[in-house]
């Protein structure tokens, strides 16, 4: 995993007693350039001088420096994610919903790179997922995309939800923060496609910066990263009227389909369908290669006489199941 090279423009950082107060005079203060535009600012992360296969450290710092922007240094601790949900789509996707970024507090970085081209399904209507990519932020970094999340981004100021003149069938996008004192998550309907002016038209300039800059964070793969090697996954299994072309015998003889599990829905990303956490054994059992992405369409003949659809994704260090 790619240790990323320092930012070439200086890091600023804002005592902890003075973030909130700053963060809401900056949202005004750049009231004008956010009406005009929701372009992207240029990536603040140069390209890497190390290669992808360099070890990462083994964790940040584990006290930021005095006036930093203090935060979580666990491997296993969310400190900033984007991720959406809801919206009129396939139940396949809803099942294979995942963060799009997600900042550790160790400075591991986890995404899904900006598709290029859209994967599509073979002749078995199986669609292999792009596999995500990880790379390791120093701790100026983390300072340094931690303050345009909380300043520029408008996390700091943010209130839960931004849903007016939403659009029912557009997606939700959410972010979560977890530094400098703020914990929230914030839920924007429509983000990109708002269709009309309003109170929230400042807000919603700085969400989509932040957004554009987390959904390419490597700036279209120009900046080094490894590819996620998960150690778990979750497979979803839904019942099917009959078999398809394509179907593949059961592959595990001590899983049985009724060994997967609905979800409560309960709103913690637990999917509704029955769901089960696969072990990379037991997705080797599958026999296909370039699944690291996970894979959707997959039609599997159970031990039971049913035909079921298989859906697969990979599970981040953070989530149980």
């Amino acid at each position: 995993m790619p240790n990323l090279p320092l930012p070439r423009r200086a890091v600023r950082r804002p005592s902890l007693n003075a973030l909130t107060t700053r963060t809401a005079l900056v949202i005004v203060a750049v009231a004008a350039t956010a009406c005009g535009t929701t372009a992207p600012p240029s990536a603040s992360v140069a390209a890497p001088s190390t290669s992808p296969s360099e070890s990462p450290r083994a964790a940040a710092s584990a006290t930021p420096a005095v006036g930093a922007i203090e935060h979580s240094t666990a491997a296993t601790d969310v400190i900033l994610r984007i991720e959406h949900g809801g919206g009129f789509v396939p139940i396949e996707f809803l099942a294979n919903q995942a963060p799009e970024f997600t900042l550790y507090g160790n400075g591991v970085v986890v995404f899904q790179q900006a598709p290029t081209v859209v994967p599509e399904p073979d002749a078995n209507g199986v669609v292999k997922g792009l596999p995500w990519r990880t790379a390791s932020l120093d701790e100026d970094q983390v300072q340094e995309l931690l303050e345009f999340a909380l300043i520029q981004g408008g996390l700091g100021a943010a209130r839960e939800t931004y849903m007016s003149n939403g659009i029912a069938d557009a997606p939700n996008t959410v972010f979560t923060i977890h530094a400098g004192g703020v914990d929230k998550t914030v839920a924007v309907n429509g983000l990109g496609i708002d269709t009309e002016a309003g109170p929230d038209v400042i807000a919603r300039a700085a969400f989509a910066r932040l957004a554009a800059r987390l959904q390419d964070f490597d700036r279209g793969g120009s900046i080094g990263s490894d590819v996620y090697q998960p150690e778990r996954y979750r497979g979803v299994l839904i019942e099917r009227d009959a078999a398809a072309a394509g179907t593949l015998p059961w592959p595990w003889p001590l899983i049985k389909p009724g060994d997967f599990k609905p979800g409560a829905g309960n709103g913690n990303g637990e999917p509704v369908l029955p769901h089960r956490t696969m072990t990379a054994t037991d997705v080797a059992a599958l026999a296909l290669t370039g699944i690291e992405g996970g894979v959707q369409g997959l039609t599997l003949g159970g031990p039971d006489g049913k035909t079921y659809g298989f859906i697969l994704r990979p599970l981040l260090v953070d989530e149980a199941q």
